[in-house]
């Protein structure tokens, strides 16, 4: 087997990892980038099929960090647009406005509806008072927020929809984190005073995207990191060797060839239980089964290009009801025109599912035809426009916060804790619900956490990259 030499060794090239990758290798140190599948960006990458380019969802970029934002600005320079967000929920044959407007709730929830929706809200918000107990599961943590009537008519539905468990069952940190403060009154009262107070993230009205798909941010990333290859794709991790509690090498399937790669330093950004799994010798028994029972939820990706212009004027469009088979769509040419031909459009469902289940084991022409055909009932294209589709499967795509998994990711964190060369980032190597900006983050903090190690003989190295100039 091969032997290779890096400073630093990172598993996994989404936007943690090359982030990593590009602040280790401006500040002079030899990085070594694996990974799995044949491009880099992890889901937060562009697909191109034929003349159509689309994202793996449809990612928009919007930080609160002031930092990260002027790197991605930096990064990316002209390419980037500024894309008005303008999103709509199906629901009951029609669709809603969010952020929510009241008097289109009015209107087209009916007033019985609308009037139980705020009953539950004010008699949750005063029961909320004389809790004393944490909020464990989504349900409870909903209800508690928004009242029982919405969490009937659209959270309990969709939630199952994308994590496929009860709401019981889900872990109330997932959608606390998700809606960071957001609560009916205040939709209700940004929707009638948008000018006051301050922007929740979650209602951000307009956000960044490069002209060519979000998978721009990792090509730009992976194109400085130096030299060309340093970062290896196709390149699957088959063991982590270590000892003494620090990592020695990794060893990798190349193609038809095995090869290990040694370094002082490793980062992890691969899915935490699959890092435990890989280790060898084998983690202790108690952290190996801690480590079986942390999920992902997998995404199959159905696109499906069209001979018309437009087919709707909407960044994203959201389907809660489960006799719908996708939950989300979007399409690209509305973020950018450049994604598609002249006269033509793409539309890009989200079908959330588990390995092996009947969703990710359909074949690929069965789910197009699914696909189009749902979209032909809700009226959204004619069969006869549709020029070619195309069918993804998308692995440990977001991880599952069920009820207990903090527990059970803290035995595992306790044990990595131990390698003081073993560096955890990203969404998947950190077990944790990360957006872009986020991710990011995480890779320049472990980067920083490494360079820090030299900053009393190399004081003026800097975690956060400087834009390259030309």
């Amino acid at each position: 087997m091969a032997g290779d030499q890096s400073d630093i060794v990172i598993l996994g090239g989404g936007l943690a990892g090359l982030s990593a990758g590009y602040a280790l290798t401006r500040a002079g140190r030899r990085v070594q980038v694996l990974e799995a599948n044949s491009a880099v960006g992890g889901l937060a990458r562009t697909v191109t099929h034929g003349e159509f380019r689309f994202d793996l969802g449809g990612h928009r970029f919007h930080t609160a960090n002031r930092r990260i934002d002027e790197f991605v600005r930096g990064l990316l320079g002209e390419e980037l647009l500024t894309v008005p967000r303008s999103s709509k929920i199906f629901l009951r044959g029609r669709y809603f406005d969010y952020p929510l407007q009241p008097l289109d709730a009015c209107l087209d929830l009916g007033i019985a509806t609308t009037f139980a929706i705020l009953a539950g809200y004010a008699k949750a918000r005063f029961a909320h008072r004389w809790r004393k107990t944490p909020l464990a599961c989504l349900e409870n943590w909903v209800i508690a927020h928004f009242g029982r009537p919405l969490f009937e008519i659209y959270f309990r539905d969709y939630s199952e929809k994308v994590w496929g468990i009860p709401c019981r069952r889900i872990a109330a940190e997932w959608i606390a984190q998700r809606v960071q403060g957001l609560s009916l009154g205040a939709a209700i009262w940004r929707a009638c005073f948008k000018r006051g107070g301050s922007a929740l993230p979650t209602l951000t009205d307009a956000f960044i995207y490069p002209r060519l798909g979000i998978g721009r941010i990792a090509d730009k990333l992976r194109s400085g990191i130096e030299p060309a290859d340093a970062v290896l794709t196709n390149a699957r991790v088959t063991r982590i060797r270590h000892s003494g509690f620090r990592v020695q090498s990794v060893s990798v399937r190349h193609g038809e060839r095995d090869r290990e790669f040694r370094a002082d330093e490793f980062i992890s950004t691969i899915p935490l239980q699959q890092l435990v799994q890989l280790l060898h010798p084998p983690a202790p028994k108690e952290v190996l089964a801690a480590a079986a029972q942390l999920r992902h939820r997998d995404l199959v990706i159905v696109a499906v290009m069209l001979n018309r212009p437009r087919a709707t004027d909407l960044t994203w469009i959201y389907f809660p009801e489960k006799h719908i088979p996708f939950g989300r769509v979007h399409e690209p040419a509305n973020w950018s025109a450049d994604l598609a031909p002249p006269g033509t459009t793409v539309l890009v469902a989200e079908h959330f599912c588990c390995r092996g289940d009947a969703t990710w084991s359909t074949r690929d022409e069965d789910l197009i035809s699914t696909t189009v055909a749902q979209l032909e009932q809700l009226g959204f294209i004619r069969r006869e426009e549709v020029t070619d589709g195309i069918a993804l499967r998308i692995p440990a795509a977001y991880p599952l916060f069920e009820v207990g998994y903090q527990d059970r990711c803290d035995t595992v964190l306790a044990y990595l804790d131990r390698f003081p060369n073993l560096h955890l980032a990203g969404r998947g190597g950190m077990f944790r619900y990360y957006n872009m900006d986020r991710a990011i983050e995480s890779g320049f903090s472990a980067a920083e956490t490494i360079l820090q190690r030299a900053s009393q003989s190399e004081p003026e190295e800097r975690p956060m990259p400087a834009r390259r100039r030309a």
